[in-house]
């Protein structure tokens, strides 16, 4: 029996033998349950039979952080409560410890849309006022992630430790662009929820490809795209690997002395690499061409979650048209080796407690000093696929509330306003409507802007930026830093 009979099976005997029924009921005189919000139609019952002699039941939970549906959770069951038992009483703990009062007044804010709910409203008497919750605007993707790596520079500068702040995520996809820019500013991180972006084996493939153009005598990359090919396992990989090393042309592998039943894959294997070395054109020309070849290789290799690897691979090309050059990624690749292993994650959080990336779903109770929730765009967060049903909207905003109720002192919303899509298709981000219902004076607005943008051309916050930005850059000299 697995944990699901338990539940069922029980629920049945509880059901079906009144007498069993009455002499449990009779022994467990008082019944509490926790989290009452993440409980399903069987555990609601079972709560309800086990109580049914004495009516003895407290239940503990948040119908505004309902977020598990899709794990069989049913958020009536904690607004149904009352209902269900006659008499009950509702006490409500509003009082906050965690946020700042500010933090609390969007966050009302926030879940004051939901259409279903208990009426309260979060209050704090020891943690008043504090910074204003800030929505930035980003010009695209890169700026985003450039803003927020800066900002947590300099919250660190300010004594807040690199593990009292997260970076929040409705999918874990949603925070490659920001790796990269995390290990280009040598900021260590740990993520929940989902692979770092280098982790996943269909993206160190495709990063193969791209590091046998850098460098054709690769002996790990040839090693790892051969072994994707039919037929050719460890051994044979190993084989051609050899021929490499002492190869004229190692990109003519269909001319290493093997088996005619390898022949076709490596001829093919062989015409990529000739179309992408003789003619001129940029990286992501280049990365458009393998991905076109890696795609059926993929789906052979990982045909049980191939369209979740090949919308990782789409999100990846994205990441590529910030940069110019082949050599410029693979710099910044390496600062945080692909094949990092588990040890060597471990030694760096013993120099420094590394920063958190989570989905919003991994970081259901708990609470950093600081939270940066990014790409809060229609689309995301609300899901596409909840738009089409109001159940599953005031989902999506309990999963908003939750992201922002883990920030303590600081909290930063984000979203690009151009956002990069597969094949250098760029369109416009639409801010999440959750954030364009909240009032204005519950948070600050910021407006990245690019470098050259003239002063009378920006709102007011955005001037702020800009001065602070032009203060940044004298003290720092940095030349990749946000304009901001």
């Amino acid at each position: 029996m697995d944990y699901d009979d338990l539940l069922t099976l029980t629920a049945e005997l509880l059901m079906e033998y009144p007498d069993v029924r009455a002499r449990i009921s009779s022994a467990l005189r008082y019944i509490m349950v926790d989290e009452y919000q993440d409980t399903n139609k069987v555990q609601a019952e079972m709560v309800r039979l086990l109580c049914e002699v004495h009516g003895n039941v407290m239940a503990v939970g948040d119908d505004a952080q309902s977020i598990y549906s899709f794990r069989g959770a049913d958020y009536r069951n904690i607004l149904n409560f009352p209902k269900q038992f006659a008499n009950c009483r509702i006490i409500k703990l509003e009082e906050n410890y965690r946020s700042t009062s500010r933090i609390l007044e969007l966050t009302n804010a926030v879940i004051a849309q939901a259409k279903e709910k208990f009426a309260k409203r979060l209050y704090t008497t020891t943690k008043l006022d504090g910074d204003y919750p800030a929505i930035v605007h980003a010009p695209n993707e890169m700026f985003q992630s450039k803003f927020i790596a800066q900002r947590i520079l300099e919250l660190r500068e300010e004594g807040i430790a690199l593990n009292q702040m997260a970076v929040l995520m409705r999918n874990s996809r949603d925070s490659f662009d920001l790796e990269l820019e995390l290990r280009r500013r040598n900021i260590p991180f740990v993520k929940y929820g989902g692979q770092k972006i280098t982790e996943a084996a269909h993206i160190k493939d495709f990063v193969a490809y791209l590091k046998l153009l850098h460098n054709p005598k690769d002996v790990l990359s040839w090693n790892r795209i051969l072994k994707l090919l039919p037929g050719i396992g460890p051994k044979t990989a190993q084989d051609i690997t050899e021929w490499i090393k002492t190869a004229p042309d190692p990109y003519r592998v269909d001319t290493a002395s093997l088996s005619p039943k390898y022949l076709e894959a490596l001829r093919q294997l062989a015409e990529l690499f000739a179309t992408l070395t003789t003619r001129q054109s940029n990286l992501i020309d280049k990365a458009e061409k393998i991905y076109q070849y890696y795609l059926p290789l993929m789906r052979q290799c990982y045909f049980e979650d191939y369209p979740k690897r090949q919308k990782d691979l789409e999100n990846f090309l994205a990441i590529l048209l910030n940069y110019i050059s082949l050599d410029e990624l693979l710099a910044d690749l390496a600062l945080d080796p692909i094949d990092l292993s588990a040890m060597e994650t471990k030694a760096v959080q013993k120099d420094e407690a590394p920063l958190v990336l989570s989905t919003i779903h991994s970081a259901k109770g708990l609470e950093w000093t600081a939270v940066f929730l990014i790409n809060v765009l229609d689309g995301i967060l609300p899901s596409r696929y909840a738009v089409g049903s109001a159940e599953q909207l005031d989902e999506e905003l309990r999963l908003l509330y939750v992201a922002l109720t883990r920030a303590k002192d600081y909290l930063y919303i984000s979203y690009p306003i151009v956002c990069s899509g597969f094949a250098q298709e760029e369109y416009f981000g639409n801010p999440s409507r959750f954030l364009a219902a909240l009032p204005e004076e519950v948070y600050e607005k910021l407006l990245l802007v690019k470098a050259n943008t003239p002063p009378s051309a920006l709102s007011a916050p955005a001037r702020q930026l800009e001065k602070k930005k032009s203060a940044s850059t004298q003290e720092s000299n940095a030349q990749d830093d946000v304009p901001f």
